[in-house]
């Protein structure tokens, strides 16, 4: 089994189901609210685990009944928590609006995350075995630069999905393996809004690039290649939150195993594509069965 340790945000999902988001200053009626663990540190190691990998996680949750029930949750799945730490700041949250065609808008409230600014005892070591290391930008970037060098300093391969998007520091970039935005992220990173050019450019800084195109598949560029698109299948989304971060997590699974870069991301957009047609983030995450048959059909 390959073997991903996650450095990443732990929050309650906060989600409100409505037929239309609304504009400034407007009011609109919802038909459903729920409360759904993820945060993107989170639901990529939810996502990992379920694929098939051994996972664990580093962190922080509050000493609150979300923190509870957000390490519960991540226990459930698979995922070890004893990097996991509790702080006495409340825990993360995300407030979300989902909308009938399945886009959503997002409010993260970082809270513990925000805590998670540096390594401690421990956690370079946990990095140093593992065979990958993913990364995100909900917890501090300082954290994220540590891990990431320790990960270089040990061999270990490092994927950042860089989200929410910020200007990515040389420091960071330069012990990056593979850089995994979206569409949205690449043009912000890039100011190219081509995903082919976004790609081309951000080469420049990291070995390997993926770009999520959402329904229309992925693409993958490296230097001195050509890009290559990998198509998604078609379903009718219901709920988009975590399709990224599950992506992410097949991914490294599948590149863990040793599967092409154009089967890997053929796996990755089954179990994209299987997320978006349930609601909630970690919830609809599938298990490594149902991506295998979705894979295959």
């Amino acid at each position: 089994m390959t073997d991903i340790v996650v450095l990443g945000s732990t929050n309650m999902d906060l989600v409100a189901y409505v037929e239309k988001p609304p504009q400034r200053g407007e009011t609109v009626t919802g038909r459903e609210f729920r409360t759904i663990p993820g945060g993107k540190g989170a639901n990529q190691a939810v996502a990992a685990a379920r694929a098939g990998a051994t996972v664990s996680m580093i962190g922080a949750v509050g000493n609150d009944a979300f923190g509870t029930r957000l390490r519960s949750t991540l226990e459930h799945s698979g995922v070890n928590t004893d990097h996991l730490r509790t702080v006495e700041s409340p825990s993360g949250t995300a407030h979300i609006v989902v909308d009938d065609e399945g886009g959503n808008a997002i409010v993260v409230v970082p809270g513990a995350n925000g805590t998670v600014d540096h390594l401690v005892p421990g956690d370079e070591v946990l990095i140093s075995s593992a065979d990958a290391l993913l990364l995100q930008l909900e917890v501090p970037l300082a954290a994220v630069v540590a891990a990431a060098r320790a990960a270089r300093a040990h061999g270990v391969r490092t994927i950042l999905t860089p989200a929410p998007a910020q200007p990515l520091p040389p420091e960071l970039l330069t012990v990056i393996d593979l850089l995994v935005p979206n569409e949205h992220e690449a043009a912000t990173l890039t100011g190219r809004t081509d995903p082919r050019e976004a790609a081309t450019a951000l080469l420049d800084s990291v070995p390997e690039v993926v770009i999520t195109l959402g329904s229309s598949g992925s693409l993958y560029a490296t230097r001195g290649e050509r890009p290559l698109t990998v198509a998604a299948p078609r379903v009718t989304a219901v709920d988009s939150t975590g399709a990224g971060d599950t992506f992410v997590g097949a991914l490294a699974v599948a590149l863990g195993e040793g599967q092409t870069v154009r089967e890997a991301l053929a796996w990755a957009s089954a179990a994209a594509a299987l997320s978006v047609q349930r609601p909630g983030a970690s919830a609809a995450m599938p298990y490594r069965s149902e991506i295998e048959t979705q894979y295959a059909s």
